[in-house]
């Protein structure tokens, strides 16, 4: 936040926000480091078996059955016992792997998903044992390019299991998976870029203070406040975000890593025990980790949302942790309202939206973006401002539907073609039709069809003993 929009809050509006800013982290004793550690390992622990046990609740819900509710009080302890379960299994390790690799790999894809965590904040500045610190474990200057790196290594994890396995499957789940992650980082990281213009900095702390307070304006002598909260500042960068973070995790509707119906298992088929667990362990810390960060850069972050803001104490000492959690709470059901919702995507599909629609249309958001904030920074109007914009979305509306209305007149054109002109059908045009009743489908050929006859189709007549075929469908 500039010096100039601090200056116009009130005195009263910054003393309820106590932020931490980047010169609070690193004079703190070990033991205290040692503390929040301790305490952001617990937190994706425990939010990992809840988050396994609120899915399997809620997507049995949405199925109309029970779900887990054996392991006590409404089966909260069937994740835990799971976990239990899970490292007691044999470990197998298959003969014609790479041993090193093969072992590695869980521990690549486990420990970047912990590490992106430490730069989320989850509140202000709070007094632990009579130390005042801010209730987050570490901040960079250029701390959200932390979390990218970390996803980036992630991925190693998965193209590494893919390749020691030395089988088919896994290998095609693992190029499956670097394609995909590498596309869709691209729009991520894309998406941030206006974020960084608005908030003028790439360290959590400051862009969650950049949320802090909307900006003056004045409407008919009303002092009133744009909001301030960069998911409706910059709604397309915070849609472009959302759907890169279920395409960054793997998660359905883009799971086609692991896609159980083409590729077994995906990249961990030939995993078991622990290793497997590290596997699924990364998955949902990757859920959680996205879903802080969503939370961070566009829900305005550990700060109260409206109307609870008109408490002066909302946004001091423990209580925004729990402004923070329910927003990470919502973000994480929408992961399971989309598994409970949509199929899998086909792969071509899915690059098509990554390389096709995201990135460009990141790109042109982002070079709006920049060109307004120059514009706005050099003395121009909000008047010019909006209008510019609806003028511009106008265009790329415009642009859009003529190129909708172009492949539809395409598609007819070739349609119309293969038929064979306007009177004529697919089989005209020699579409391939197989046929629906061949003789094998019966015993011993004694049953053929007057429109499609065994001897149409292998020029020998039923009664031929190459043709006669012993029925073995149970048709």
């Amino acid at each position: 936040m500039t010096a100039a929009a601090q200056a116009a809050i009130p005195a009263a509006a910054r003393a309820t926000a106590p932020a931490p800013a980047l010169a609070s982290f690193g004079a703190e004793p070990w033991w205290l480091i040692a503390i929040k550690v301790v305490a952001v390992f617990a937190f994706l622990m425990v939010t990992t078996l809840l988050m396994i046990w609120a899915e399997r609740r809620v997507i049995g819900r949405m199925q109309q059955r029970p779900g887990p509710n054996r392991a006590g009080k409404f089966g909260l302890l069937q994740s835990l016992l799971d976990g239990i379960k899970l490292p007691l299994k044999e470990d197998i390790i298959p003969r014609g792997v790479d041993k090193l690799l093969f072992v590695m790999a869980p521990a690549v894809a486990a420990i970047p998903a912990f590490i992106s965590f430490a730069i989320i904040p989850f509140g202000p500045v709070v007094s632990i044992f009579h130390h005042h610190t801010p209730l987050q474990l570490a901040d960079l200057p250029v701390a959200v390019l932390l979390v990218l790196a970390m996803s980036s290594m992630g991925i190693y994890g998965i193209v590494l299991a893919g390749w020691s396995s030395n089988s088919p499957y896994p290998l095609l789940g693992a190029l499956r998976a670097s394609a995909q992650v590498i596309s869709y980082e691209i729009a991520m990281g894309l998406s941030f870029v206006p974020v960084f213009l608005y908030a003028g900095s790439l360290s959590t702390t400051a862009i969650v203070d950049a949320q802090a307070h909307g900006v003056e304006f004045h409407l008919f002598g009303a002092i009133l406040h744009w909001p301030s909260w960069f998911a409706l500042l910059l709604a397309p960068s915070f849609v472009i975000y959302l759907i890169t973070m279920v395409g960054e995790t793997n998660r359905l509707p883009f799971d086609l890593p692991e896609g159980e119906g083409e590729l077994v298992g995906g990249f961990h088929t030939e995993y078991s025990s622990l290793k497997f667990a590290l596997f699924y362990l990364a998955e949902y810390v990757n859920m959680i980790t996205v879903s802080g960060l969503a939370a961070t850069l566009f829900l305005g972050g550990w700060r109260a949302v409206w109307p609870v803001t008109l408490w002066s104490g909302a946004n001091t000492g423990w209580w925004p942790l729990l402004w923070f959690l329910g927003k990470v709470v919502v973000l994480l059901f929408c992961f399971i309202w989309l598994r409970g919702s949509l199929p899998r995507v086909r792969y071509d599909q899915l690059m098509a939206l990554g390389w096709k629609i995201l990135i460009p249309a990141a790109l042109a958001w982002t070079l709006i973006v920049a060109t307004f904030r120059v514009f706005h920074r050099q003395g121009g109007s909000v008047a010019v401002y909006l209008v510019a914009g609806v003028i511009i979305v106008g265009l790329l509306a415009a642009v859009w539907s003529f190129d909708v209305a172009a492949q539809r007149r395409a598609a007819a054109a070739q349609a119309l073609d293969q038929a064979g002109g306007p009177g004529g059908t697919a089989a005209d045009a020699g579409f391939p039709v197989p046929p629906m009743d061949l003789a094998h489908y019966h015993v011993g050929g004694s049953a053929t069809p007057s429109s499609v006859t065994a001897s149409s189709v292998t020029g020998r007549s039923v009664g031929d003993p190459e043709t006669s075929v012993k029925e073995v469908t149970g048709a």
